[in-house]
């Protein structure tokens, strides 16, 4: 069965067991929490949300940390100018556990 959840204004594809980083969520590590349904298909079955389903996604937080540093540079020929900045983004590191 797979499902497709929307989160943190992207959409992932899922099935259960699936372990994926998404956008920083305010939950600890072990605790559960729900994803919004937009499709569901096990098989020939497929259910399609207008705009979302009934059911949910259950998924355990596994991990909060920060991706690797990328540095940002800004910069203009013919006048001395030159700006570098770090960004490192935050994310949730889930594992689905349930599809309903």
């Amino acid at each position: 069965m797979i499902a497709v959840i929307k989160t943190g204004g992207k959409q992932y594809l899922v099935k259960e067991g699936d372990v994926l980083k998404i956008e920083k969520l305010e939950a600890k590590p072990n605790e559960e929490v729900l994803f919004e349904m937009l499709l569901k298909a096990d098989g020939d079955n497929v259910e399609i949300g207008m705009p979302m389903l009934s059911s949910q996604v259950t998924a355990e937080v596994v991990e909060q940390g920060r991706s690797p540093k990328i540095t940002v540079v800004h910069y203009k020929a013919k006048s001395r100018y030159t700006r570098r900045r770090g960004h490192r983004q935050p994310f949730t590191k889930v594992k689905i556990k349930k599809i309903a």
